[in-house]
């Protein structure tokens, strides 16, 4: 067993979650009410990373991350070291992968919500923070919740794009997905089997959580 690459699995997915989860509540809740000429385009470019193969994402962000892109050069001026094959390079690309995992979820939890429960709730003089803290987010958290579960689980799996931006550094960017690939590679097959089964087990436990989860929330809202 990889410990060294459980663990930073295990970070990098909890990390992508703190990082993404607010960013697709300010994405999906717009999305999910607002009608906008365009709507249909920005809502495709939020699941892009769904359809693109992942070695054709990662090729993208290794460009786009790379030395000499300014993002690159910027991010070296900054922080004297590369973002590529690093573990920020990684966060920031696993986030990126990540994004219609979260937003979706989300975006379907808000559009669970009647409106004139919201119209309601503005004419009695609730402020939009208020309405937005004390009715649409516990209302809308199955969906939250779901999102988590689902980018945690992902970020967990995810190989190809791993793979182009953050390399196979032990200790910095080496996952579990690289881990498992090493082994085979290496034609250790019980390595890999037991790393490939732990990636099983927390999968599995991550969704049946959130199955749990969801369900208790629907009853206290019922």
């Amino acid at each position: 067993m990889d410990w060294s690459a459980l663990t930073l699995s295990l970070r990098l997915g909890a990390l992508t979650v703190v990082v993404l989860l607010p960013l697709a509540i300010l994405v999906a809740r717009p999305l999910a009410w607002r009608r906008f000429r365009g709507k249909a385009i920005v809502e495709a470019l939020f699941a892009l990373p769904l359809v693109l193969p992942p070695t054709v994402l990662g090729y993208y962000l290794l460009l786009a991350f790379g030395g000499a892109s300014p993002v690159g050069r910027a991010w070296s001026d900054v922080f004297g070291g590369p973002l590529v094959f690093s573990f920020e390079g990684l966060l920031l690309a696993s986030v990126i992968v990540n994004l219609p995992f979260a937003v979706q979820p989300v975006q379907r939890g808000f559009e669970a919500i009647p409106g004139e429960l919201r119209d309601a709730a503005f004419c009695c003089g609730m402020t939009p923070w208020r309405v937005f803290t004390r009715i649409e987010l516990p209302l809308a958290w199955p969906g939250i919740l779901t999102g988590a579960v689902l980018t945690f689980a992902h970020t967990l799996g995810e190989f190809g794009v791993v793979l182009m931006i953050g390399g196979n550094i032990p200790g910095e960017t080496r996952t579990m997905s690289i881990a498992i690939y090493d082994r085979v590679q290496a034609f250790d097959d019980a390595a890999a089997g037991r790393m490939a089964i732990v990636l099983v087990v927390l999968s599995v436990a991550a969704i049946a959580l959130t199955y749990a989860l969801s369900a208790r929330v629907g009853r206290r809202l019922d």
